[in-house]
């Protein structure tokens, strides 16, 4: 089964393992699933790094790259469909990254691992408890 991986679990995921869910580390872990990370993810965590609103225990590209690999990830691009789909969502949600990711998990059928129960409001499949 495929699943789209949120910000903060992806950061979770390297930085603060005893933030995620049992459930989210075992999603995360079985080599059986597919995980995605979003490029908006990536872009996401950038833009916080390069504001100083965010610290990574290793340099952006080096963290990333550790990230990506040690959960077997593909990065997922955007497409118009997903920014299609991002313009037709109800502004329960209005952070633009979390948009997004509601949309590309919309468009793409699967769950997303988070924590943000925020994602409620829309009809996305949210992992974590």
């Amino acid at each position: 089964m495929k699943f789209l991986v949120d910000a903060h679990t992806l950061l979770w995921s390297q930085d603060d393992t005893t933030r995620l869910s049992a459930v989210a580390t075992t999603t995360l872990t079985d080599p059986a699933h597919d995980r995605l990370v979003s490029i908006a993810t990536v872009w996401e965590i950038w833009i916080k790094v390069a504001i100083g609103k965010l610290g990574l225990s290793k340099p952006f590209r080096v963290w990333m790259d550790t990230a990506i690999t040690d959960l077997a990830a593909t990065v997922l691009p955007i497409t118009l469909d997903h920014v299609e789909r991002q313009t037709q969502l109800e502004f329960h949600h209005r952070d633009p990254f979390d948009r997004l990711l509601i949309a590309q998990s919309l468009a793409e059928d699967i769950p997303l691992i988070s924590s943000d129960a925020r994602f409620d409001s829309y009809d996305v499949k949210r992992i974590w408890d």
